[in-house]
């Protein structure tokens, strides 16, 4: 209930949800290729490219000849893209914050308590690839 609100209150447009996975993934992963994106994505590449082709419309993403090879382009996000990425999260977090300070103490208390066991809790069950990758796959889901 918490994350949606601060999802609702913080709306994402002009992107959509998958659109705003895809800026997740490359902020954490630049310079990957479209058939690596529709991996973590697990979507047809006509799907990744149409995605990306907006993306790149609104201007947050840019496709950069790659340096290895000349048939591949490697996807990044530009300025623009990193700036929406950072005002999303600080309009996010201010709504977070102020439903959490509107708490009562004990309930921040719980709160935090519980969150500390629901952390363990996935870094007690997280796939080992995850644990080794820093949990990226957890986190991009």
């Amino acid at each position: 209930m918490l994350w949606e609100r601060g999802r609702d209150a913080a709306s994402s447009a002009p992107v959509s949800s998958s659109q705003l996975r895809v800026l997740y993934i490359l902020e954490r992963d630049e310079g990957i290729n479209l058939r690596t994106l529709g991996e973590l994505l697990g979507s047809a590449p006509s799907s990744v490219s149409r995605l990306c082709d907006r993306l790149q419309a609104v201007g947050f993403v840019e496709r950069v000849p790659s340096p290895a090879s000349r048939r591949e382009l490697e996807l990044w996000l530009t300025g623009r893209g990193r700036a929406y990425l950072r005002d999303l999260r600080a309009r996010r977090e201010e709504t977070l914050l102020a439903a959490i300070s509107a708490m009562p103490p004990g309930s921040r208390k719980a709160l935090v308590e519980g969150l500390a066991g629901f952390h363990a809790a996935v870094e007690k069950t997280a796939p080992a690839h995850a644990k080794r990758s820093g949990g990226r796959a957890a986190r991009s889901a």
